[in-house]
Order: C-alpha cells, then structure tokens, then sequence
C-alpha cells in the first residue's frame, strides 16, 4: 500500500465522519481503522505518521495517536 493509498484512504473516512463534531470524528476515525483494516494497513498508517504528519489531517493524526495509546 502506497502512503497517497493511505492518505487518499483516510481522508475520505475523515470525510465521512467530520458531520458529527471533532470527537465524534477521531473516534470514528480510529474505531474505523481498528475494526476494518487488516494489521498491514494500520502498521503502513503507523509508519507514514512517523515519518510526517504534513499530508494527513489533523483528526486522522489524533486518531492514530489513539490507536498507538490502545495498543
């Protein structure tokens, strides 16, 4: 997977999620990715937070900031 795979990815579930207020979106955000993408996926999306943030929205860098405290 590509990191503009993930960053395409998690835009559009950040897109879907925005209507309901910024908690409610990070939680999606992060409920979404925990239940739905295989551990490849969420290990990719780990990375490319760890390498920069630039591209990725800012509810998707407090979602995977989540994901890393729940593990």
């Amino acid at each position: 997977m590509t990191d503009d795979d993930i960053i395409r990815m998690t835009r559009q579930i950040a897109g879907f999620f925005e209507p309901y207020g910024h908690d409610a979106t990070v939680d999606g955000i992060a409920d979404h990715i925990r239940n739905f993408w295989d551990p490849r996926m969420r290990a990719d999306l780990l990375l490319l937070a760890e390498k920069s943030t630039d591209n990725l929205q800012p509810s998707v860098i407090e979602a995977v900031k989540r994901l890393t405290a729940s593990d």
